[in-house]
Order: C-alpha cells, then sequence, then structure tokens
C-alpha cells in the first residue's frame, strides 16, 4: 500500500483555505508547497527513510506540514504535544527516538539528531515496507505508558473516498488517534481545520462563531465544562451541524442537556482507540447512548460482555507490552458493553468496574445520580481498597458553590439512599477543587487496588 493517494487529495483544491484560526492561514497550494521544502530540509539534515522522529508540535501550518513532509519521506513519526499526560521522557525512551523536530510558536524548525539507534521489531517490519510509521502513547493513568506502533498506509486506506467537506474545530490533541483522525478527515476532503490557542470553552465557543465552524468534535467532560462555564450563552453557535464525542462514556444527563443547547445539531457518538483507529459510528438518536459501529474494514464482537474488534487498521503492535489480540486477530478492547440487536451501548472500562464484596459497580451509574443533587459540578467515581469487602466505593466532588463538608456529605448520603443500592452509595466522599480531568478531557479516576 501506498500514502500517494493521500497527498493526490491534497491537491485537488489548491485555493480552498487548509487551515486557519489562531495561527496564519494556509491553502492547501501552500500546505503541498511547503510539505516539499520541508521534505528537502529533512533530508538536507540527515533524515533518512525509517527514521524514528519526534515531532514536538501542535495544530499550525508548520506543524501540520512537517506531519506531512515526515509522512511523505517515509518516517516514523511520534507527535508529541508537551501538553500530553505522558512523560516525555518515557516517550523518548521507549520509542528509541533518533530525532526530535521542534516546532516553535513563531514556527520556526529545528532539528535535532540524538545518539539513538532504534531497533524495536515493529520498526524494522515497518522498513521492510517501507512504509511510513507512528507511534502513538497511552496515557499511562494505570501504570507506564505504552507504544503504539501503526503502519501509516494502513490507517490511511478509509480515506481514500472523499466524504463531507466540513469547516472543524481542531480540539483533540495532535498527539491523539482522535485528533490525528480529525485532521486526516479534514485534509482528504478538502475541508478547513480551525485552530484554537486554548482549549477552553471561552476559546472554543468563541472561535465557532468567529469561524462558522461546523463540527465539534470533543469529550463529554468538556460539554460539561461548556454548560457549567455559561460561555455556550455568550456566543452564537449556530452554525454547528455536528457535536461528535467519545473518549470515555456520556452521562445521560450531560448527552440530554447537549441536545437542548444544540436542537439543530447532531449528536454523534464516536468509537476508536489508538491501537486501530476510529470507526464509522451512528447514533440511535440525538439522545440515546446506543450506537452502530464498523464500517468498511472493521468488524466487532462481544465476549464476554467486552467488546473486541478487528480492524484492517489495525496497530503493529506495542513497543513494551503484550499483544492484546486474539489468536485469530481480534482486539480486546476492554470495554464493558451491552448489545441490543445491530446496537451497542458502552458501561465503560472493565478495570474501572468497583468490586465490593463480589457485586460490581459501574462508575458511571452512581455519578449520574450524584449529578442530580444541586450545587455538584461535577464528580468522579472510583474504589479504594478494602480489607474486609475487597474495595469501597469513593467519589471526589466539585461543588458550584462552597459547602461545609459535615453539611455536604450527609446530605448526598441520604439523597443517593433514595436511589441506588447501599453497596454502591459511595463510603467515601471528598470535595475537591482540584482538576479532575486530564489534558485529553478523560477523567481521572484514583484506583490503589491496580
Amino acid at each position: 500500500m501506498s500514502v500517494g493517494f493521500f497527498f493526490d487529495l491534497l491537491g485537488r483544491s489548491p485555493e480552498k483555505v487548509a487551515i486557519t484560526g489562531r495561527t496564519r492561514t494556509a491553502t492547501y497550494g501552500e500546505l503541498l508547497e511547503a510539505v516539499e521544502e520541508s521534505t528537502q530540509s529533512l533530508r538536507h539534515a540527515g533524515v533518512q527513510r525509517g527514521s524514528v522522529v519526534l515531532l514536538r508540535g501542535d495544530f499550525s501550518p508548520a506543524g501540520v506540514t512537517m506531519l506531512l513532509a515526515l509522512i511523505r519521506h517515509g518516517c516514523i513519526c511520534v507527535p508529541y504535544t508537551g501538553a500530553s499526560p505522558v512523560l516525555i521522557d518515557d516517550v523518548l525512551n521507549i520509542g528509541e527516538v533518533e530525532w526530535i523536530v521542534t516546532i516553535a510558536p513563531d514556527e520556526s524548525v529545528q532539528v535535532d539528531k540524538r545518539p539513538v539507534v532504534a531497533g524495536h521489531a515493529e520498526y524494522q517490519q515497518l522498513r521492510t515496507l517501507d512504509s511510513p510509521g507512528l507511534v502513538l502513547f497511552s496515557s499511562g493513568s494505570t501504570g507506564k505508558s505504552k507504544g503504539v506502533v501503526h503502519d501509516l498506509s494502513a490507517l490511511l486506506q478509509k480515506f481514500r473516498k472523499p466524504k463531507h467537506d466540513l469547516r472543524t474545530l481542531a480540539f483533540l490533541l495532535f498527539d491523539h488517534i482522535g485528533g490525528l483522525d480529525t485532521l486526516f478527515y479534514c485534509l482528504s476532503n478538502a475541508s478547513t481545520l480551525v485552530v484554537v490557542g486554548e482549549r477552553t470553552p471561552e476559546e472554543v465557543c468563541r472561535a465557532i462563531e468567529e469561524f462558522k465552524v461546523e463540527v465539534l468534535p470533543t469529550a463529554p467532560t468538556f460539554l460539561n465544562l461548556l454548560f457549567l462555564s455559561g460561555a455556550d450563552q455568550k456566543y452564537d453557535l449556530s452554525s454547528l451541524k455536528f457535536i461528535t464525542y467519545g473518549a470515555e462514556v456520556m452521562p445521560q444527563a450531560t448527552l440530554n442537556r447537549s441536545r437542548e443547547a444544540f436542537p439543530n445539531a447532531v449528536l454523534l457518538q464516536k468509537y476508536g482507540a489508538s491501537e486501530f483507529g476510529t470507526m464509522h459510528s451512528s447514533s440511535k438518536s440525538n439522545d440515546s447512548l446506543w450506537m452502530k459501529i464498523g464500517g468498511e474494514g472493521y468488524a466487532w464482537r462481544v465476549v464476554d460482555g467486552i467488546l473486541q474488534i478487528k480492524a484492517k487498521s489495525a496497530m503493529i503492535g506495542y513497543l513494551n507490552a503484550p499483544s492484546p489480540f486474539t489468536e485469530d486477530g481480534w482486539f480486546i478492547t476492554g470495554d464493558m458493553v451491552e448489545v441490543d440487536g445491530e446496537y451497542i451501548r458502552i458501561l465503560g472500562r472493565k478495570s474501572d468496574i468497583i468490586n465490593v464484596g463480589g457485586l460490581k459497580v459501574y462508575p458511571i451509574e452512581v455519578e449520574e445520580e450524584i449529578r442530580k443533587l444541586d450545587n455538584v459540578a461535577d464528580v468522579v467515581v472510583f474504589g479504594k481498597s478494602n480489607p474486609l469487602i475487597g474495595n469501597i466505593v469513593a467519589a471526589r466532588v466539585t461543588l458550584i458553590s462552597p459547602e461545609p463538608p459535615a453539611v455536604f456529605r450527609p446530605r448526598l448520603r441520604t439523597f443517593l439512599t433514595a436511589r441506588l443500592d447501599g453497596y454502591k452509595v459511595p463510603s467515601q466522599i471528598e470535595i475537591t477543587s482540584d482538576n479532575q480531568i486530564n489534558s485529553r478531557f478523560k477523567r481521572v479516576r484514583t484506583d490503589d487496588t491496580r
């Protein structure tokens, strides 16, 4: 397989704007010219095909240009934003990074050689195939970050057939599978990617109004923050046609609020992972958590309640972890699901389920009820080890307004006792003002049983 088709798609509409927003604007013609220049500069610096190159940057004309140049030059690219929860030392060491390309805020480029020879078997496979590669790192929330290696020739195949030209916000991160999927979709459809400076409710809403954004790819946690901030009431967001969400389980209350706030937008649940990319999906309705997944090159099945995926775009493997594939090639996602005919509903990560004396507690179920109590801004539910029953349910709650713990805790327990089985009611309740999400807008669950 080749990636030549992808660059052919980029050349269809040279006059159209490819990237705009907080940085300078670049057309597709300008982007392709810059890609050629950057490819030549990589060669001049001594970067060879098959080299492992860390690209430190973000969505900007220079960042996107260099990413495309690395792909065209046949390198193994390791994107890194610096805002990622993954430690840079893990990326450099696990990834056996040979070169670092840094995109400065002024879009100047620096290329540095490291005294490293990358010898991972996955890299050797890419070099044998003469294919460009992509390395993504997990956030490491349950231990050491895992390096995921992709053959970009395979990962890009789903973009062969152009689809919809929609002005899209670059919300998900540059070193995240969702962010890269957004980028490749936009580029293959000659769409405009709108870049924001800060991924805050205020900045996002301002960009949507100013640039008439049609697609907002985001996470449930951010939508909750958006409504709490009131920014959706300050700006004209009527240009939005699609709000796509994923990365974590969507609370039903947040989905209902989104439907009310954006009555003219399609609310579309997405499903994907660093290990196989993002699949085609369709939600049952704007207020439903049930969705169909699949599409060309993807298949799914459920074994013992856990979703498994088979994909043509599946990773080559991990750099530093055992294979997560079954003997017949299915990726075990770790997501617990319910099935209703063609539809599935994500219940949560198997690793997040709290075992209380042999009884299972899904954190999202408890969080849903806690959010119904007045003065609750946000909550994260997790398990803590207990010598008698294995685990107890714990909750960290962020309040809208200050309230004495001695008042709030009994008020919450009384509220939940009428709505949940006793073993689901948190035994430990912490009131916090700390940020409970990481830079990828995923909830940070503390679980000392892992």
